[in-house]
């Protein structure tokens, strides 16, 4: 099973710390979140290794990993930055965003899953939330589940935290089908020229996500409970709690001897 890493954006909100580099190799006690996260797919034989870079890609020169380019990272989204490595969205196949790192239990967690489209959500999140943000709506998306634990909404801004059964991470898993599926809702966006409110170069994943669940396709949710950390400000970055989990699932590969 391959992984591909949407490493692309400039990270604007990390700056002054993204200034010279990309946002995926912003270190947390001298470790990059790139280097964390490629730790947890090899302990786990996951491969090839597929990152996407755009801002400052010319740091993206490390060993172990294919590098795909997205000339346009200044003015398109995640969505856009995926199907810049459209040739390798076949087989089954692991998506992730850049600035975040996980468990190589979360990884088993969804590596397990049977279903054709399957994306990690954090049931604990609001604690996770409260201590990145004063107000954790600020920050936060929608999530509904259905009573088989199917996502029926993702992705909007959400009013109360009714509405937030679980907080997307940004991690996801693909099937053939479910590639498949994605590539024609992309396609299907690209003749239309938007991906949900937005115009297709500009969509998030979870505008293509929703896209998938209103077309009728099953997107499961797989549950989560162990440390994951999203780097996404200069907060994040300096906050006690990153690096406490980021130390903490480094910890658990190097007692398994897994790194």
């Amino acid at each position: 099973m391959k992984a591909i890493i949407l490493a692309a954006g400039e990270g604007t909100r990390l700056r002054p710390y993204t200034l010279d580099r990309p946002k995926c190799m912003v270190e947390i006690e001298g470790i990059s979140l790139l280097e964390r996260q490629l730790a947890v797919l090899r302990s786990r034989g996951v491969t090839p290794i597929i990152v996407v870079g755009g801002y400052r890609a010319s740091m993206l020169n490390g060993e172990g990993y294919a590098l795909r380019l997205n000339p346009r990272y200044a003015e398109t989204n995640m969505v856009w930055t995926l199907f810049c490595a459209e040739a390798d969205l076949k087989g089954e196949a692991i998506v992730s965003y850049g600035d975040i790192v996980y468990s190589g239990e979360i990884l088993d967690r969804l590596m397990a899953s049977t279903a054709d489209i399957a994306v990690a959500i954090d049931l604990e999140w609001e604690s996770y939330w409260r201590a990145r943000n004063e107000d954790p709506l600020s920050d936060a998306e929608t999530l509904r589940l259905d009573k088989s634990g199917n996502i029926i909404e993702i992705g909007q801004k959400p009013t109360c935290l009714d509405e937030i059964e679980g907080q997307y991470m940004g991690l996801m898993k693909f099937s053939t089908q479910g590639l498949a599926a994605l590539r024609s809702a992309y396609c299907d966006a690209l003749e239309k020229g938007t991906l949900g409110n937005r115009p297709t170069e500009k969509a998030y994943m979870t505008d293509l996500l929703q896209a998938l669940i209103d077309r009728g396709h099953i997107v499961q949710s797989v549950s989560i409970r162990s440390p994951w950390i999203e780097v996404d400000t200069v907060g994040d970055l300096r906050s006690d709690t990153s690096r406490e989990r980021a130390t903490r699932i480094m910890a658990t590969l190097a007692l398994k001897g897994q790194i």
